[in-house]
């Protein structure tokens, strides 16, 4: 009689019982193995960041504004974490301001900027201009909407945005931001590193321009979005030159719901959140003290770790060289060269993105079609098609984003499902026949 051996699998919230064979068991498991490779969506919180954040969830669970014992206490933790953060970006530790996460950031750096110039104005004819990119995060792009709708409501603000576009290949050209400048730019904001293809911005350059511009007595600023890029490459505020910049702690290996928000010395805010002196009066309301310690710690660690990411690339020209390899018709999006080491997009021609996301999410295979804060978008990724690529294209591509804990030979394992799942849902699709052809 063959040995038998009985394994319990979770599969979409069902406890599946299976006897097997002792030799089929570990083919099963391993068909039922979950690899995440969506880092840039959020990542998994590391074991030292918990750690670190435990003691402020039960002993020292002070209030930061208390003036005892136990407030100086998670005072102290604040204030060691708001320097850990400035260790991170090379900056003054009183220039970090803690938010709850990349979106907020942005929110306080685009309207807090722009409100407190108008305000300072005192006048109500005033011209701002803005300049920004085609690809932005929603967060930057939403924004900019909004203030751009609402601006005539208030008053007679001309409120104007230019984005400029970004090419094949996905970055921005410095010749552009130049020639976008009028008398009336008062902010810059262009992202360090995009989400969805991962490219690199000449954000040193742009950070020149605008010093060299205010030399000459122009009152414009520069925010970048660094969200993406804060762990996969350096950032220096003083080598960039920024004036703003934004983090988020989720995306760098802290909880979701903490973030930070650089603002240099001299540049004025208008607060967003009011009803406290918190944050130097910049952002109201009671410190997240555990979520602070926790991305304290995750700048350590990513600052400790940035040379690690010479393994993401490993990871990630692995997998290029060999899907290229496996898998015909690919159009590989944005430059390939000046990006994170972390991100790979490609469009698979005639197989719809969220139906190669679902075929690997069944076979245990987590990745994404795009930006995660725009799920449940029906349209096409609006990045994609700012490289010039039709709709098909832009509907076509996947996110592969890889991250410390993943390996090599989970690498291995998305090579080897990859290619029949791509070849499955060509045979299924219509358009498979123009590809063909």
């Amino acid at each position: 009689m063959r040995s038998v051996r009985t394994i319990d699998v979770i599969y979409f919230g069902l406890v599946l019982r299976l006897k097997l064979p002792v030799n089929g068991c570990d083919k099963i498991e391993n068909m039922f193995q979950r690899i995440y490779f969506d880092n840039s969506a959020t990542t998994r919180v590391d074991p030292a960041v918990i750690e670190a954040m435990m003691a402020f969830l039960t002993e020292d669970f002070g209030n930061a504004s208390s003036i005892h014992y136990f407030g100086q206490r998670a005072r102290a933790a604040v204030d060691k974490a708001r320097h850990q953060v400035a260790g991170l970006i090379n900056s003054r530790p009183n220039e970090v301001i803690f938010t709850s996460g990349g979106t907020e950031s942005n929110n306080l750096a685009i309207r807090g900027l722009i409100e407190a110039r108008t305000h300072s104005s005192g006048n109500d004819n005033s011209r701002i201009h803005v300049i920004t990119s085609a690809i932005e995060h929603s967060a930057v792009k939403e924004v900019l909407d909004d203030l751009t709708s609402t601006a005539p409501a208030h008053s007679n603000i001309n409120f104007e945005v230019t984005y400029l576009p970004v090419y094949e290949n996905g970055i921005v050209r410095i010749d552009d931001v130049k020639a976008a400048i009028t008398e009336d730019t008062v902010l810059i904001s262009i992202m360090m590193a995009n989400n969805e293809i991962g490219t690199l911005q000449p954000v040193e350059e742009i950070g020149k321009l605008v010093r060299d511009l205010r030399k000459d007595g122009q009152k414009i600023w520069f925010h970048t979005d660094a969200v993406q890029a804060a762990g996969k490459v350096a950032v220096d505020v003083e080598a960039i030159g920024c004036d703003l910049l934004s983090l988020s702690g989720h995306k760098i290996h802290a909880p979701k719901g903490v973030g930070a928000l650089y603002f240099r010395r001299g540049t004025r805010l208008h607060a967003q959140n009011i009803g406290g002196r918190q944050e130097r009066g910049i952002r109201g309301g009671t410190e997240s003290v555990p979520n602070i310690v926790a991305l304290g710690k995750a700048a350590e660690l990513a600052k400790a770790e940035l040379t690690k990411s010479s393994d993401l690339l490993c990871l990630r020209l692995k997998f290029e060289n060999e899907v290229g390899e496996k898998v015909s018709d690919l159009v590989f999006n944005g430059e390939r060269d000046s990006r994170l080491p972390n991100i790979a997009n490609i469009s698979f021609l005639g197989v719809e993105g969220e139906g190669l996301l679902i075929n690997l999410d069944m076979q245990g295979i987590a990745v994404s079609t795009g930006s995660a804060c725009s799920s449940g978008s029906l349209e096409p990724s609006p990045v994609i098609r700012a490289l010039g690529h039709g709709d098909d294209v832009a509907r076509n591509a996947i996110r592969f984003s890889f991250g410390k804990y993943n390996t090599a030979d989970e690498i291995d394992r998305l090579l080897e499902v990859l290619p029949n799942a791509v070849e499955t849902l060509r045979k299924l699709s219509p358009r498979s026949k123009s590809i063909s052809n």
